[in-house]
């Protein structure tokens, strides 16, 4: 682990985080206000906050470290769109359609997730790349 995927972990859990808050704090509340029930309350999330901000901690370093051991010198963008595919189809598209199974979520709120979700891995997968250049071959 060197300088460069520290930088690389430190931006992917930023934009990680706030797009996941954009995404599920701002964008899918009124779809999740039906299912109020279900989750904790803010009160309760709070107190559990930590254990979110490690949990994307995690996922940032996991998502820069598997990155690393498969980067190619090549353009950057490309290798991060593949990369958030294959990441989003890891993670959240079956996770969300295991979720819309034992849960009562309605089709288009799973959707939603998926496709949003999806979206920022795309993006999380550029950012990686870009800043986690493989060095040029001789």
């Amino acid at each position: 682990m060197n300088k460069k995927f520290f930088v690389a972990w430190i931006a992917v859990f930023v934009v990680w985080f706030l797009g996941s808050f954009l995404i599920h704090d701002t964008l899918l509340k009124a779809d999740y206000a039906q299912f109020a029930g279900m989750f904790r309350s803010d009160a309760e999330m709070m107190q559990h906050f930590p254990l979110m901000i490690l949990a994307f901690a995690i996922m940032a370093g996991a998502f820069v470290w598997v990155y690393a051991r498969g980067v190619e010198a090549r353009p950057p963008v490309g290798q991060g769109l593949r990369f958030g595919i294959a990441v989003a189809l890891l993670t959240c598209v079956p996770f969300n359609m295991i979720n819309y199974v034992i849960a009562p979520y309605p089709g288009l709120l799973v959707m939603k997730q998926i496709v949003m979700d999806s979206v920022l891995l795309l993006i999380l997968g550029i950012i990686v790349a870009s800043l986690y250049k493989a060095p040029a071959p001789r």
